[in-house]
């Protein structure tokens, strides 16, 4: 097997589990929409529980690297700030998708603890990312940084899923205003 099959597979996965979380991840399913045989899979990812890890890991890694990204696009850290909503907006606007983790997280209970892993570094990386840029922006002090750093990613990850349960991307750009408005994010 190829790594582009392995790739067809972690990407076709993303997919379904961004529209369908943890539960969503068939192997049969999966193998139709990349073409290749369910057994296939198995050759890559042994279990459902290892495909859930490796998607939601390569998730967070590529998540990881859009901020570090972001941050190195500009000198203005409260630029970032007022960019990072946008990340969670793409999910919604690419067939009313969800982040992946925060899909996941929702099943919690439900999860193998690879993916459970996976699925709280993701938050650990936005929080540490939000609470880095939080203090380089002047936002508040390094003390506070963490606990609005929290407060900011459960909100957007909130407003995500409200506004895709209405089917309503304009209901999450007036959540994200809302949210300036009453100083949770930077204006």
């Amino acid at each position: 097997m190829s790594s582009s099959s392995r790739e067809a597979i972690l990407a076709a996965a993303r997919r379904a589990a961004q529209a369908h979380g943890y539960g969503g991840l068939n192997f049969r399913d999966l193998a139709n929409e990349v073409g290749i045989k369910a057994a296939s899979i198995h050759y890559h990812f042994p279990s459902k529980g290892d495909l859930g890890a490796a998607v939601a890991r390569r998730y967070w890694e590529d998540a990881a690297a859009d901020l570090e990204s972001m941050l190195a696009g500009t000198s203005d850290p409260a630029l970032c700030l007022r960019r990072y909503p946008d990340i969670f907006r793409k999910s919604l606007e690419a067939g009313n998708r969800m982040c992946l983790c925060s899909f996941m997280a929702a099943e919690y209970d439900d999860l193998p603890d690879a993916v459970k892993t996976e699925v709280q570094t993701f938050a650990d990386v936005n929080v540490t990312w939000l609470s880095k840029v939080l203090t380089a922006a002047a936002v508040v002090g390094a003390k506070e940084s963490e606990g609005r750093a929290h407060a900011i990613f459960a909100a957007i990850a909130g407003a995500q899923l409200v506004a895709r349960s209405r089917s309503n991307l304009s209901l999450y750009d007036a959540l994200i205003d809302n949210y300036r408005a009453a100083g949770l994010l930077p204006a």
